[in-house]
């Protein structure tokens, strides 16, 4: 299969440049202005358009085994090609949770029969299963995934000793989802006291506060400088954690990375009056100060990839009170919409969205032959429209909850093309049924 783009805008490596794109089969065999368009079989007239690398997404619950009522790996991975998303990496707290050597390669058997898109799915560690953590596969298996603050499922890592041996014993990354349990108890106590059963969601960000935040990463950051780990953190959502990371050293030299994920740049607590619930995830969206400290961080580059967390739970589940209802929201399929609004309003780059959400996940995880447009790279490529506006509506979320943090919201630029390894996933609005999806590997040592 021989696919021809033309005279598309290339955003890659810190430049925009115009040419041509020659796909081979699953590769990118050539790229430069005027390829001759003779034995192709498809020919993609991409003037005024820009060319993506297909956007990697390092972290995402797409709820296969045992949540799929609320997504499963075909839907959700659906979903993320429709959104640009061509590679991503689950976490481990689906049922069971993934913290064994067999129940992990479970997930790669079901994703390599139903995913559209690339995918990995890191390791869960905990208390008690060190011996199993340290036999996972540093070539096919993206991390090892430690939550030091309960989130969804139950592999909450609060042994100082056991922390330590894994972060001593591993050479891979490790990525941590960092709030301190006790402060977020204490802090709902009090809130119960208040409140009784009936607590605001406004509270949210005062529960799973700025604090337990800043107490969690700046332990995890501290131990990994005692011990030498690589450690990755996910989903920052304080402007105080943003001083624990560093931007004077080029990304392939750092053993401490940083993510922020796309609704702690979008949001902000004010926005919980009107949405309630279905901004309500952990760790929890905070201030408008928090929100410009991500923001400063992410274009100065402490701040190392832009990621979703994306995690569906149905509408049903979200409408229960406070208390009750799950924290995360499904994001996969509006990510890169929402970054390009972003830098519609002048708030960023082309080449900075490209750098965060696609080169650097790619250079961090260490992918093999992801994540930049080069020749003889993986074809994972994403064609957008600058100029095509639409708003987010439930008849065009494809997610299997049904439900958007963005419903409502027009966005200006569209995606029109996706490639998954050379295989044209997404065109004009529809997917192909057809799954191309690989599992992606590590150029590790």
């Amino acid at each position: 299969m021989k696919i021809l783009i033309k005279n598309a805008h290339i955003v890659n490596e810190n430049q925009i440049i115009e040419s041509d794109v020659l796909i081979e089969n699953d590769l990118i065999s050539k790229i430069e202005k005027n390829i001759a368009e003779e034995n192709v079989d498809q020919i993609i007239d991409a003037t005024g358009k820009h060319l993506l690398p297909g956007i990697i997404d390092d972290q995402v619950h797409f709820r296969e085994p045992g949540l799929t009522w609320k997504g499963d790996i075909e839907s959700e991975s659906r979903a993320a090609v429709a959104g640009g998303i061509t590679s991503f990496m689950e976490q481990p707290n689906t049922v069971p949770n993934a913290v064994t050597q067999e129940l992990l390669e479970e997930k790669y058997k079901i994703a390599t029969e139903k995913s559209f898109a690339n995918y990995s799915f890191l390791m869960g560690g905990t208390n008690d299963n060190l011996e199993e953590v340290l036999k996972t596969n540093p070539r096919n298996v993206a991390g090892i995934k430690l939550f030091l603050g309960s989130s969804t499922g139950n592999m909450l890592v609060d042994n100082p000793e056991t922390l330590e041996k894994i972060f001593t014993s591993t050479k891979m990354l490790i990525a941590v989802h960092c709030e301190d349990e006790a402060t977020i108890r204490k802090n709902a106590e009090i809130f119960k006291e208040k409140y009784g059963e009936d607590i605001p969601v406004t509270a949210h960000h005062l529960i799973r506060s700025e604090e337990a935040c800043y107490i969690s990463s700046s332990k995890a950051i501290e131990l990994a400088k005692k011990t030498g780990a690589r450690l990755h953190v996910f989903h920052l959502s304080t402007a105080k954690e943003m001083e624990l990371f560093r931007n004077d050293i080029p990304l392939k030299e750092k053993k401490i990375t940083a993510e922020v994920c796309v609704h702690h740049l979008s949001f902000t607590n004010e926005d919980y009056e009107t949405k309630g619930n279905f901004i309500k995830w952990n760790p929890a969206v905070k201030t408008q100060i928090d929100k410009d400290g991500l923001w400063e961080a992410l274009l100065d580059d402490r701040i190392d990839v832009i990621a979703t967390d994306h995690a569906p739970h149905t509408l049903e589940e979200k409408s229960q009170k406070y208390l009750q209802a799950p924290s995360g929201g499904p994001l996969v399929q509006h990510a890169l919409n929402v970054m390009l609004e972003n830098f519609k309003k002048g708030k960023i780059s082309l080449e900075k969205i490209v750098q965060k959400m696609c080169h650097n996940p790619a250079i961090l995880f260490e992918i093999e032959k992801r994540g930049f447009i080069k020749e003889g790279f993986k074809a994972d490529l994403v064609l957008v429209d600058l100029n095509d506006a639409y708003t987010v509506s439930k008849e065009n979320i494809l997610y299997k909850c049904g439900w958007s943090p963005f419903e409502g919201t027009e966005f200006h630029s569209k995606i029109t093309h996706t490639f998954v390894n050379g295989f044209p996933a997404f065109d004009n609005g529809k997917i192909s049924e057809e799954k191309h999806g690989e599992r992606l590997l590590f150029d590790r040592k």
